[in-house]
């Protein structure tokens, strides 16, 4: 039995990473890439078309927040089916569309699809079947979104910009499509369930029973002061982060910095982002929750202030070099670190819950971040007062974690 666990084990903790390699590497990392394209095709205001991907942040924050009952009521398998099959449909859609209120629609769809496909299931499904060393494999199987994105970038931007066809983009989305139902087949044929023989007879199950006894039940979490800290520095984490990724570009354009210049910046991230995230994971194991939050909470300190202060001098480069690099260290703060805080601060007993509702708040402050950021350039002409509010929020969320971590770990014990 040991062998077979074994071997589905490692089957499953692939197919997690082909799942955010294709999934987030493939449909999410790179949209930005479709959005000047589709609006001057279609002549829609870029502003008007990005209320479609508000609406699939909200609609994934609702989601994860009842992650927890579906994975209790159907299992992993189905629900990364059922990802899968919206995901394909949403780019099925996408290829099609003439009309805003349809990529609306396809937003929702996606918003769905990444819910079930995304960081609360790999969290879900590697704790299950690896408790011993979650933080490591966690990050590696996350680590595949920038491995995922810097591929696609290479295939999918040709299409896009096809010479002389304006609607490229659609045949980028099929192709997408074809990708996600290839991947989609190997999750239907290879995915294991765990099932009760495994809780049983393998001795790894019987560690991770055993690890589900630890910690208090959701009503007790529910009712603790920490618990609702902790949501809040979540949720602000996602909206600082989320909100300088979504304008970091506009502001170096804006401070004179040339196209190809901010390009090289995003590939640096790109390929830092992958060994940050594997990194994190790495930390988590070996020096425990405090540690690593510090410096990846420190690491968007300095990303936020040193984008504020980049410009076309040979000193602003180097704090535009900066921020490329720091911004990648601090990204594990919305994605590996969401299912760590869950096990961390409140237990295993009830991760699948608390885990759905930090991936909530974190994509929450998503829908909320990247509005206010702009609404800072509308007011002031500048992203640079909105850089600093961030900076300064983090700072906040640094501290305040400390404190957090010390009441829950007091809580779990």
């Amino acid at each position: 039995m040991d062998k077979s666990y074994n071997r589905n084990k490692r089957i499953n903790i692939f197919i997690c990473f082909a799942m955010i390699f294709v999934c987030l590497g493939f449909c999410s990392a790179n949209k930005s890439l479709f959005l000047a394209a589709i609006c001057e095709a279609l002549n829609i205001k870029r502003t008007v078309f990005s209320l479609s991907t508000s609406c699939r942040y909200i609609t994934s924050s609702v989601i994860n927040f009842f992650f927890g009952y579906f994975v209790l009521k159907f299992g992993t398998k189905k629900l990364i089916s059922t990802g899968f099959v919206f995901l394909i449909v949403s780019c099925l859609i996408n290829s099609v569309s003439a009309d805003v209120f349809l990529f609306i629609l396809s937003e929702i769809l996606a918003g769905v699809g990444f819910s079930l496909t995304g960081t609360a299931m790999v969290g879900c499904v590697v704790t299950r079947w690896s408790p011993e060393n979650k933080g490591s494999i966690m990050g590696a199987v996350l680590c595949a979104n920038g491995i995922g994105g810097a591929v696609a970038a290479q295939i999918i931007s040709p299409m896009i910009y096809e010479s002389g066809n304006i609607f490229g983009y659609r045949n980028a989305y099929r192709f997408i499509a074809v990708i996600l139902a290839v991947t989609f087949i190997g999750v239907i044929v290879f995915f294991k369930e765990k099932s009760a023989s495994y809780n049983q007879n393998s001795s790894s199950s019987g560690n991770f029973e055993s690890k589900q006894l630890q910690g208090p039940d959701f009503n007790r979490i529910c009712r603790t002061p920490c618990f609702y800290t902790a949501l809040v520095c979540i949720f602000f984490t996602g909206f600082c982060l989320q909100g300088v990724v979504g304008i970091y570009a506009a502001h170096m354009r804006d401070v004179g910095l040339s196209a190809p210049f901010i390009a090289t910046m995003s590939s640096v991230t790109f390929l830092v982002l992958t060994a940050s995230k594997f990194l994190a994971g790495v930390m988590y194991d070996k020096y425990g929750l405090r540690k690593t939050i510090s410096v990846c909470c420190f690491a968007a300190i300095i990303c936020m202030l040193s984008l504020a202060f980049s410009s076309v001098s040979a000193t602003g480069k180097i704090f535009a070099a900066v921020y490329a690099v720091f911004s990648a260290i601090a990204f594990p703060l919305e994605t590996v670190m969401l299912p760590l805080y869950s096990a961390d601060l409140f237990g295993e007993k009830s991760f699948d819950k608390v885990t759905g509702i930090f991936v909530s708040a974190n994509t929450a402050g998503y829908a909320v971040g990247t509005p206010f950021t702009n609404l800072g350039y509308d007011t002031t002409g500048s992203y640079v007062s909105v850089l600093l509010i961030t900076a300064a929020i983090m700072v906040c969320v640094l501290i305040t974690m400390q404190f957090v971590i010390s009441a829950a770990h007091k809580i779990k014990s």
